[in-house]
């Protein structure tokens, strides 16, 4: 099983993660707001996701973690 998770207050909405991702499936999320002001990136479609974790990797504030139980 697939997971990608956000820490959303940690982010600080960069979208560093949406530009490297291969499925383009990370977007901001402008109907939610973190404690700091900013909108947090989600999955918009997990299903879709590839678990590459380029979108955690390039992160600078490590809010992504992305696990593939095989």
């Amino acid at each position: 099983m697939k997971s990608i998770t956000f820490d959303g207050e940690k982010c600080r909405a960069c979208e560093l993660c949406v530009t490297v991702c291969p499925k383009k499936i990370i977007a901001i999320d402008k109907t939610k707001m973190n404690k700091k002001g900013y909108h947090p990136a989600g999955a918009a479609d997990i299903d879709s996701c590839t678990s590459c974790a380029a979108c955690a990797v390039i992160c600078p504030h490590v809010v992504i973690r992305v696990e593939n139980d095989k």
